[in-house]
């Protein structure tokens, strides 16, 4: 294995697993495979880049750290020259967060100084200039992020919401050096390399996201959204350690759902065209919290609705997350949504269930989790950051696992599409 990421949800390890096995032209991308969880066995001898899929965005500060040290052993046994730490493209966390604390263990255990930290994603609008996050034309405060239930982003400062969770300052490369070149970026690193461990890098387009890859060849750790990676793959063609690969389709026949906990605008937007012309279901929050709606009514309704792309979902306003939190407590509506997910899939699963779509990064964590796939292949993409996902055995399960803010309106119905073989 030649590149090993870490990624802190479900969700993103989809997305970066997606930019590595695609790459760029007319190199190509790696064999990549996405790990649920630290393996406890070797990775298969034909992968060169494997992505660790952990759920740890949001847990206790150490428990990440713990964790994600655990995953680099792991990747460095495999092989891997070059870490990734994979966190969202919107840098989700707060202001007690896991990504600098996750970041500097990673660091400190490579020896690595002047580490890029560079979360733009530039084909699902995430942007960064002068050190601040923009999503679109908003900044990222301004986006929808400051209504997230869990980790609300208040400020489009990148540098300074990471110097928060940090014990060393936090450098910042401007978008000017990166239109130089990677030698002018290279050279911004290296000077930000004594006195800082983390640097922010600009970056507002794909171009400027391939001289950043060009520029850190070398590097033994990066962190970012899953763009970072997009240059990553030509280093290790271009010195011959691997041939490049394009994507493959993947696929599977079967029965079908759509599972949604999310409460971004785009999954509800997503939600509610897609409930204009299919069965869905909407999980009421307080019968959830008071044992009225179970796994096995979700499983019931959609079992009567297949083959009409039925589905369930709990993805309410910012204003009613809001109350519910207030109600009965943030981490605990959290919870016992994640469960009934999780007992839903492994439910859905065992009915029979061959293609699953899933949207919200905690809710496909808790998903992927319960049904417990092993690796998984990395197929064609559905929308930007989103790839077909295939497991093993007998019996392969296609998914689709969506951040909240990721796809196209009418995610829900070309997932489906996509997942089926071809």
């Amino acid at each position: 294995m030649l590149l090993g990421v870490i990624a802190d949800d479900f969700t993103g390890a989809s997305d970066i697993a997606n930019t590595i096995a695609k790459g760029l032209p007319p190199h190509g991308g790696l064999r990549t495979a996405q790990f649920l969880g630290v393996p406890k066995s070797p990775a298969p001898k034909d992968v060169e880049a494997g992505v660790v899929a952990l759920k740890s965005r949001t847990i206790p500060v150490q428990d990440a750290v713990d964790q994600s040290l655990a995953a680099l052993y792991w990747l460095l046994d495999q092989g891997c020259q070059q870490i990734v730490f994979k966190y969202c493209s919107t840098f989700d966390s707060t202001r007690e967060g896991n990504i600098g604390p996750v970041a500097e263990a990673l660091a400190e255990t490579l020896g690595a100084k002047g580490v890029v930290a560079c979360s733009a994603f530039p084909g699902a609008g995430r942007t960064i200039y002068m050190g601040h996050l923009f999503v679109n034309d908003r900044l990222l405060n301004e986006s929808g992020m400051q209504n997230h239930p869990l980790t609300p982003m208040t400020d489009p400062d990148i540098r300074r919401w990471l110097r928060y969770q940090t014990k060393s300052p936090v450098g910042l490369v401007v978008h000017r050096f990166v239109t130089e070149g990677a030698a002018a970026v290279r050279t911004a690193l290296n000077d930000a390399a004594a006195h800082n461990t983390l640097v922010i890098v600009d970056a507002t387009s794909d171009e400027d996201l391939a001289v950043i890859g060009d520029a850190i060849s070398d590097h033994k750790l990066v962190t970012g959204g899953s763009g970072i990676a997009l240059g990553l793959p030509a280093n290790f063609i271009k010195k011959g350690l691997a041939t490049g690969t394009l994507n493959r389709s993947l696929g599977t026949d079967g029965p079908e759902a759509i599972l949604a906990g999310s409460c971004s605008g785009a999954t509800r937007g997503q939600v509610d065209l897609h409930k204009a012309n299919h069965p869905t279901f909407a999980i009421d929050v307080d019968k959830v919290m008071n044992g009225y709606t179970t796994a096995d009514e979700i499983v019931t309704f959609i079992r009567e609705n297949q083959g009409k792309a039925p589905l369930a979902y709990s993805s309410g306003t910012p204003e009613d997350v809001r109350r519910m939190q207030e109600k009965y407590g943030r981490e605990i509506v959290a919870e016992k949504l994640d469960n009934l997910f999780a007992e839903t899939a492994r439910k859905l699963v065992k009915s029979g269930i061959t293609r699953l779509v899933v949207a919200g990064g905690e809710t496909s964590g808790a998903v992927v989790s319960a049904l417990d796939l092993g690796a998984l292949q990395i197929g064609s993409e559905i929308d930007p950051g989103v790839p077909v996902l295939l497991s093993g055995g007998e019996t392969p399960i296609a998914l689709a696992l969506k951040s909240g803010n990721f796809g196209t309106p009418d995610f829900f119905t070309k997932a489906l599409e996509r997942l089926a073989a071809r």
